[in-house]
């Protein structure tokens, strides 16, 4: 299903930073940009580009992040009452050195989160959810990069309740039950004549 985004997404810049590359005239400056899209029911989206001026490098960020919005899937964290309020399991993203993992939560308990998972959280349309993170979260883009992959990790994970149903076939002692239960004749050895 082809979701658009153009009326119902809220695209929200994390972080504009400049970048430089040494020259031989001194250094060049870029600026890097990173947008969050999400409707705040589902879907998520992250962008990251880089440009020479901050105007045209969020524009260029709204665009991949809409290219990238992908499904979130929600669920419970103890019994199935009302609407999907928290992740479904344990899931983990990690970018750089920067590892992102998601518990779920009880219902009431809210976004318990740093400042930049909870954005994205909140956009992806999570009601509560604990986190933990290690490695250098302080660098912003590995930080909502890991985010982004854990979140994209709940449709990746295969749950019990999404189990094909198992087809129980008899064992072969009970499906030749007829033929082992016939005592066993042994043939003659049939002499050969060279």
């Amino acid at each position: 299903a082809v979701v658009s985004t153009q009326s119902t997404g809220k695209d929200e810049v994390l972080k504009i930073m400049p970048v430089q590359k040494q020259t031989r005239a001194g250094q060049r400056t870029r600026f890097k940009a990173f947008v969050a899209i999400g409707d705040y029911d589902g879907h998520i989206g992250l962008g990251v580009k880089c440009s020479k001026e901050v105007a045209t490098a969020i524009r260029g960020a709204i665009i991949l992040a809409k290219l990238s919005v992908i499904p979130v899937r929600r669920g419970y964290w103890g019994n199935k009452i009302g609407m999907p309020h928290t992740v479904p399991c344990k899931v983990t993203g990690k970018c750089g050195s920067v590892l992102v993992r998601l518990v779920p939560a009880p219902r009431g308990t809210g976004l318990v989160s740093a400042p930049v998972p909870k954005k994205l959280l909140n956009m992806a349309g999570f009601e509560d959810c604990y986190t933990c993170a290690t490695g250098q979260t302080a660098t912003l883009g590995n930080f909502a990069k890991a985010t982004f992959a854990a979140i994209a990790a709940t449709y990746a994970y295969l749950t019990p309740d999404m189990w094909s149903p198992t087809v129980f076939t008899n064992s072969p002692y009970q499906e030749y039950t007829d033929y082992l239960a016939k005592p066993f004749v042994k043939q003659p050895k049939k002499e050969v004549k060279y």
